[in-house]
């Protein structure tokens, strides 16, 4: 009879690909690794050489500034912080460090209750849709498009896109959780644990050795009758 481990009878250790929770948080970790590592490569060449990003008021079609020197020292300090909270939970789950991946997953969890307000938003306000589409530059790409397309329509869509970010971040987010909680098992597992009666205290061994142990005595019969 197959045992399966305490830690994994109440929710999956495979996420998408079929890979394992940790191969697949550990693969999350690098890619947003990634991004936020060219993110912060194109903000630190936009401070060396500002007139090569710089967009005119003329070609924004505004009186604002597109990215002035606060904003863009604000936009690398969140993209170095992103850079170490990825690196932490990529570390965690390569080195089974459960603590490590818990600022990604309060990460994820800010991300999508944002996410999750912009869908409430465009829900509860769908003319603010109309507002933002003409406070666009005149020459953003297919604003007039977007302009033509039926409002109730363009809600749908939009609410749709969102939801299908939601679906797939949610998916994401549990793969994270599953993760941190088979770590914390395994290491939960590798303690003794003590049962005290009035007579007697049992010291029971770890699931492992346990495991270890049953496999082995049924082996043992079956090999000497051969």
């Amino acid at each position: 009879m197959k045992m399966n481990a305490p830690w994994t009878r109440f929710y999956s250790n495979s996420c998408c690909l079929c890979c394992h929770v940790r191969t697949g948080t550990i693969l999350l970790g690098i890619w947003n690794l990634i991004i936020n590592a060219v993110v912060l490569l194109i903000l630190l060449s936009a401070m060396a050489d500002p007139d090569q990003y710089h967009l005119s008021n003329s070609e924004l079609g505004g009186d604002f500034e597109f990215m002035d020197d606060a904003n863009m020292c604000i936009a690398t300090a969140i993209s170095l912080l992103m850079i170490l909270i990825c690196a932490m939970a990529t570390y965690g789950a390569y080195k089974q460090h459960a603590a490590w991946i818990i600022p990604f997953f309060c990460y994820q969890i800010f991300d999508f209750a944002l996410n999750s307000l912009v869908a409430i938003s465009v829900l509860v306000y769908p003319n603010s849709i109309q507002e933002y589409i003409r406070q666009l530059p005149p020459n953003f790409p297919y604003k007039e498009d977007l302009m033509s397309v039926n409002p109730t329509c363009l809600v749908l869509i939009i609410l749709l896109f969102i939801s299908i970010v939601l679906a797939f971040k949610g998916y994401l987010i549990s793969c994270v959780w599953n993760c941190y909680r088979y770590i914390n098992g395994r290491n939960s597992s590798d303690i003794l644990v003590y049962i005290t009666t009035n007579d007697t205290t049992v010291l029971l061994p770890p699931y492992d050795d346990t495991t270890t142990a049953s496999t082995a005595t049924g082996v043992g019969p079956m090999a000497g009758g051969g």
